[in-house]
């Protein structure tokens, strides 16, 4: 059984099927092909507030809608989630807000959710809780349904204890993920992180990977395990869609609508602080700037998907990405040359993968990230070997992708020199590195990560009290 915020399905109009399709996001990508396999259940909200949506099967799965009212919302969602724990576990790129009726909010919904898992969970079954929306879900199941074997995944960093001391509830949520016997993380400083809080603000004992949580009475109740399992793509999708002629096209009609130009760099990013797109439009406006780059040869587009427009944080970044990128326009712009296009649309996986395939260079320069599956994905769709990646180490996928032109997305002349790195590789280089990336995506896909998290949960726990 997972749980997460959200189920795997959107509604969609009445005439197509029962009402509902499969959501486009990245986590469910990664699990729905295995649940799909294992006749799971998926534990969420389904989207409409204030609405009760009975249980249902959609593409053999059996769903289970948790209901949210606007106040949940608000408080919980764009509250106590995105404004308190985002920024907080995003290094406080932004501020974070700390209010305790966004608290008391967050409890309550997670208590909802824990408690439509222990309704419907059969005896012994396996329950993957996934994110940081639900952090409290995992002790809340223990001490409901002791039979359940738990496991939590966090999708984004987990900040240094320097940083999650500020966090008011920092004990209750250490506690909360502690109920699992396995946590997740993207990267291994992320485990280390939270090994860290354990020790630091529950004094809890901590030898290897290995935390031995103890109940009211000091005696040890279980063992917690946190490690990383990076997650991954679904490339065998990804690989078939760039062999498509029609997507092949595709690429090649967006490199002539852009005027052929010599060069294509492409951003693809939800529209958040923490991508890192201020400082990639900064170091683009001063390469055309000192003619290192002209209009006439090269084109960056940005897309820029809707995020949480009702968060204001949100709300000033769009006006102030618009804003630089009307600027740049507006003063390198020809007639027949743009600098930027720039689309603030969330486009279907065929679309995206036409433009990794017309792009000679990626820019992912995430100030922090937990993977960015886009750098994944872009190296598996250039099925020729070819085509540059630029990515900030500050993103897990750095770890895995060495051979990408790794660099500080806070060092503006870094970035740039970076981005000519990229602009001038030769085809023997750029082959070297490409194909070295893809044997790594190709040997770890999203099967690969939830087949080893599910086997890493379900392996005895040895007792280490040496």
């Amino acid at each position: 059984m997972v749980v997460s915020n959200r189920l795997p399905v959107d509604r969609c109009p009445k005439e197509e099927g029962d009402g509902w399709r499969r959501s486009p996001g990245g986590l469910v990508t990664a699990l729905a092909p295995m649940m799909t396999k294992t006749e799971g259940a998926w534990v969420g909200w389904h989207g409409a507030p204030d609405e009760t949506v009975k249980p249902f099967s959609h593409d053999n799965m059996d769903l289970i809608p948790v209901q949210l009212s606007e106040d949940d919302i608000e408080l919980y969602y764009e509250g106590f989630s995105n404004a308190t724990l985002w920024p907080l576990y995003h290094d406080v790129i932004a501020p974070p807000e700390f209010h305790r009726t966004w608290w008391d909010a967050y409890r309550r919904v997670n208590r909802r959710f824990a408690d439509a898992v222990v309704r419907h969970a059969a005896h012994g079954a396996t329950i993957w809780v996934q994110d940081y929306q639900l952090q409290l879900v995992p002790r809340l199941l223990r001490e409901a349904r002791p039979d359940l074997r738990i496991g939590f995944f966090n999708h984004i960093p987990f900040p240094p204890p320097e940083i999650f001391a500020q966090l008011p509830w920092r004990r209750a949520i250490i506690d909360g993920l502690l109920g699992a016997d396995l946590v997740g993380f993207q990267r291994n400083s992320d485990a280390g992180n939270f090994m860290r809080s354990a020790r630091r603000f529950l004094g809890a004992s901590v030898k290897q990977q290995q935390v031995h949580v103890k109940g009211g009475d000091g005696e040890i109740t279980h063992i917690a395990r946190a490690q990383a399992f990076p997650i991954s793509i679904d490339v065998k999708h990804i690989g078939e869609l760039a062999a498509k002629p029609e997507i092949i096209e595709r690429a090649r009609q967006i490199r002539r609508d852009l005027g052929n130009p010599k060069v294509i760099m492409l951003g693809v990013d939800r529209l958040d602080y923490t991508k890192g797109i201020r400082h990639r439009l900064k170091a683009y406006e001063e390469l055309l700037n000192e003619g290192k780059v002209k209009v006439e040869d090269a084109t960056l587009i940005q897309v820029a998907s809707p995020s949480r427009e009702r968060v204001e944080h949100y709300r000033l970044l769009r006006e102030e990405v618009e804003g630089t990128v009307g600027h740049i326009n507006g003063t390198y712009d020809t007639i027949q040359n743009t600098a930027v296009r720039y689309l603030h649309h969330s486009y279907p996986v065929e679309e995206m993968v036409a433009l990794y395939l017309a792009a000679d260079v990626m820019l992912v320069t995430a100030l922090r990230d937990g993977m960015n599956l886009v750098a994944k994905e872009y190296v598996t769709a250039r099925t020729n070997n070819d085509g540059a990646l630029v990515l900030s180490e500050f993103a897990g996928a750095a770890d895995q992708l060495k051979q990408a032109l790794l660099m500080n997305p806070h060092d503006i002349d870094g970035l740039k020199d970076t981005i000519m790195r990229a602009v001038n590789m030769t085809e023997k280089e750029a082959g070297r590195r490409m194909r070295s990336m893809r044997r790594q995506i190709l040997d770890h896909d999203v099967d690969h990560w939830s087949a080893d998290f599910l086997n890493a949960l379900n392996e005895k726990v040895i007792r280490d009290d040496s």
